[in-house]
């Protein structure tokens, strides 16, 4: 299995989102990576809409004395 065919700034930045060395990350399969950059996509929409969620709540409550 060839390495995967990414430049090596992206490489570094898909590394420390991932949470993989960098090694690991060149090596993997592509189907891998492919599944855990949507398991992160996921999760980041997750958090936004948990922000978005509490930001219209405290909205809602009105200004606090």
């Amino acid at each position: 299995m060839r390495p995967l065919q990414i430049s090596p700034e992206t490489a570094v930045k898909l590394s420390e989102m991932l949470k993989v060395p960098l090694e690991n990350l060149m090596h993997m399969p592509q189907h891998i990576l492919l599944q855990k950059l949507g398991e992160l996509a996921k999760q980041q929409a997750e958090e936004e809409e948990a922000k978005k969620a509490q930001a219209a709540e405290s909205e809602a409550r009105g200004p606090q004395s």
